[in-house]
């Protein structure tokens, strides 16, 4: 069913200020498919979805409509989710409307799962989440893939395979082959892994001149079991999925990061090529490891503490990163070194933080330098001591050096171009590791 007359000209504009879509006003937006969801109170509220193309992507709109001059509590403070006027009516984000939000639920779930109250998960940036009687999320996704979701897929391998530190899928919503939405657990309890790092920061930053490990809030145990969970993830990873061996891979894991040089064009001159010589270690390699699809974008950001343990979200992979080549089988250190780099990320925000305006200080950046490299090290005794993940690593150490410093000096270019585009306030934090990186290598 066709989108009401004088919408279709509203949504390049309402595009540009989500969050999720990341860009400006598209010029090529064309609408590639619609419907009429649900009609409410004599067809004067109804929910619209829609399928556009733009900027060679496709994505997924849902669109609520009310008469014109008629108020909505929710909207206030959320100008960006409105559309503006067509005719009699106005439009707007229709997932901020409650009514609306049951109705996705039960579409998610064929009718299986209902809830009372319903709530935004919070600020993201590639999808929209809704949390429902603080007992089931929904994930509505907002970049279409052709076929399943890797989110939706990756998650339900991972469980047929025995792993169970993710959430439990309690439905998928589907149309013409795509991923709409995915229902699943709440983790109620769960406490993110970034969250919990910030505090065991700011304990160790509060006493001066402590050690990590004699700080209130150690982090230390929960690294190393956040490094277990890690390793069963990517023994899972590699049942649901299957094994690659090849040596040759190591030179295409080398050909795709030598692509991504270019955006340390501004940076010091020498450091583009000190990267290259790291990234033609890696092409070196003869035994670089098994290749297994991996999470693809792994931080601390990505991981829930539990009364029962860690659980790992999101497989969508890093959002800038090509869909092929974020599904393609690559090292599982490639997860490794992200969480590496979400230690580093970490300690440089809490220090900032710590800091305000002023510089930080002799002591704190030694804490911040000491707090990375005590998890670190707890982070790689839990993985490498994990039975059985030795057989998807490079045979030696050596080799595993190369590979691991490859893909965090990769990480950082990317968090890098990410910061460079977002946050130039952040950049900071990439270049020193960028900067110790290439000086360690």
């Amino acid at each position: 069913m066709p989108l009401p007359e004088g919408v279709s000209e509203l949504l390049p504009g309402y595009l540009a200020r989500q969050r999720w879509y990341g860009g400006s006003e598209p010029d090529d937006l064309r609408i590639l498919d619609s419907d009429l969801l649900l009609a409410l109170e004599r067809e004067t509220h109804r929910l619209w979805w829609a399928l556009v193309g733009a900027e060679g992507a496709r994505w997924q709109l849902l669109l609520g409509e009310r008469p014109k001059g008629e108020p909505a509590e929710f909207l206030q403070g959320r100008e960006e989710a409105v559309l503006g006027l067509a005719g009699s009516a106005y439009y707007y984000d229709g997932t901020l409307d409650p009514t609306f939000d049951l109705v996705l639920l039960q579409l998610a779930t064929g009718g299986a799962e209902e809830a009372e109250r319903v709530r935004p998960a919070g600020v993201e940036q590639s999808n929209t989440s809704l949390v429902f009687d603080d007992r089931v999320i929904l994930k509505v996704f907002r970049r279409l893939v052709e076929g399943p979701q890797p989110d939706v897929e990756v998650t339900s391998g991972l469980v047929d395979a025995g792993f169970d530190h993710v959430p439990r899928v309690l439905g998928v919503w589907r149309r013409g082959g795509d991923d709409l939405a995915v229902a699943q657990d709440f983790l109620v309890s769960g406490v993110e892994g970034w969250a919990l790092a910030l505090t065991s920061l700011r304990d160790l930053y509060a006493s001066p001149e402590a050690d990590p490990a004699d700080a209130g809030g150690d982090f230390q145990a929960e690294a190393s079991r956040l490094g277990q969970m890690t390793a069963a993830m990517h023994r899972a990873l590699s049942a649901a999925f299957g094994v690659f061996r090849d040596p040759g891979r190591a030179g295409e894991w080398a050909d795709a990061m030598a692509a991504g040089l270019h955006h340390l064009r501004d940076e010091d001159p020498q450091w583009r090529s000190h990267a290259g010589s790291v990234v033609d270690g890696l092409r070196q390699v003869s035994d670089p490891g098994a290749a297994i699809r991996v999470h693809g974008d792994f931080h601390l950001g990505q991981v829930m503490r539990t009364d029962s343990g860690w659980y790992v979200l999101d497989f969508e992979g890093e959002p800038a990163r090509p869909l092929q080549e974020r599904t393609r089988p690559t090292s599982p250190l490639k997860d490794v070194a992200g969480m590496l780099r979400s230690f580093h990320y970490a300690a440089r925000v809490a220090l900032r933080e710590q800091a305000g305006d002023a510089a930080p200080g002799e002591v704190l950046e030694r804490q911040a330098a000491a707090w990375e490299g005590h998890n670190r090290r707890a982070f790689l005794r839990g993985y490498l001591g994990y039975p059985g993940v030795d057989e998807l690593l490079p045979g030696d150490d050596r080799s595993r050096s190369a590979v691991m410093t490859a893909f965090e000096l990769d990480k950082a270019i990317y968090e890098l171009a990410y910061e460079r585009s977002y946050r130039p306030d952040w950049i900071a934090i990439p270049r020193d590791a960028i900067r110790g990186l290439l000086g360690a290598a």
